[in-house]
This record gives C-alpha cells, structure tokens and sequence, in this order.
C-alpha cells in the first residue's frame, strides 16, 4: 500500500475561465480533478505530491509571480510526461542539457490558461553558472524566458554573500493543529 508523504504543499492560484483551467490542468497532470465546485477545482496529486486549487476570480489572476514547476526522479520519467504533453499540444518549449538556476538540467515548459508557466526538469548535477543565452534574453526582455537569472541592471549592485542558514521551523511527521484555513474558503 502507497502512502501520502507528509507535510504536502498546497497552492491555490485565481483563475480567469474555470472550465479552460480543468480541461488544461486535467491534460497536464493526467487525472482528473478531485473536487469541482461552483467558481473551483481541486487536483490532489500523488506525484508530485502536491494539492493545488483553483478559483475564479479574474479579477485577482496575476501572471507575474515567477514560475511553478516539479522535478522528476528520472530521465525516463521526464521523457514519459514530455511526451503526454506533446500530444495535448501544452509543450512551450523544450531545453536539454541547460544550465539554469545554477544547475544542469533538461526540461520542458507549458504555460496554463492565464499564463502561469510550468517546468518540470530532471536535475543532472549542480553548476557553477547559468547559460549566457539567459542574461542576453532578458536584456532582450523576452516573456516567453524563464530563468533564475536577475536582469543586467540588478546585477550591477555588490554582490552579497548568501549563506545556508537553519529553518526557522522543522518539518515533522507528527499530526499539527488545527488547519489554518477556514472551511469556508473550500480549501479543505
């Protein structure tokens, strides 16, 4: 019998159309979702081990947070969801071999109907650099690039030694308190 790894993350993200965010979210994560309401949907995924919701309100859908994506254990398994996303016609673009956000990595890109774009890559090993190609597309201000790399201007300023530091809290198996979501928000 599998079990849930716990602690999971949960995301809930604004939505402008819905039906068009299921029909996209159900081709990409390949299951349908486990809760559909009025104005929300609800995917609980086992791989990654993940529950993300959706809620209409276009009002609220902001497009320039960053990126969500997922890394997979293998190559195969990178290949194998590459190839689903290719035949729902989700695949922005494709990078094998790159080295971005200080790491070698192959993956691919699909952006949601509001925009949000996704990676899921496979980790070869740490790098000691990003591709230059990024910093030349950010110069060129491309929305359809992602990277970790700041844009040139940002990078002007003294660079400040960063260091691993202790999490403020701990991550344990045992149960926590109540949930700090109400159940009014239907996020439960």
């Amino acid at each position: 019998m599998k079990t849930t790894p716990f602690p999971r993350m949960h995301v809930s993200l604004y939505v402008s159309n819905l039906t068009a965010t299921v029909n996209f979210y159900t081709a990409f994560f390949g299951q349908p979702a486990t809760k559909i309401k009025p104005g929300y949907a609800k995917y609980i995924l086992e791989q990654p081990s993940l529950i993300i919701s959706f809620v209409e309100n276009p009002q609220r859908v902001q497009s320039h947070f960053g990126h969500l994506g997922f890394q997979v254990e293998t190559v195969a398994e990178l290949e194998h969801r590459l190839a689903v996303a290719r035949e729902a016609g989700l695949v922005n673009r494709e990078e094998v071999g790159t080295s971005c956000c200080y790491a070698k990595q192959d993956k691919f890109w699909v952006n949601d109907p509001d925009g949000v774009e996704w990676e899921v890559y496979y980790f070869h090993e740490d790098a000691e650099f990003n591709d230059p190609r990024y910093q030349a597309e950010y110069d060129q201000a491309s929305e359809s690039t992602q990277c970790c790399i700041a844009p040139a201007a940002k990078q002007a300023v003294a660079e400040e030694v960063l260091t691993t530091a202790p999490m403020a809290f701990t991550i344990t198996p045992e149960p926590v308190a109540a949930s700090a979501c109400s159940t009014s928000c239907g996020c439960a």
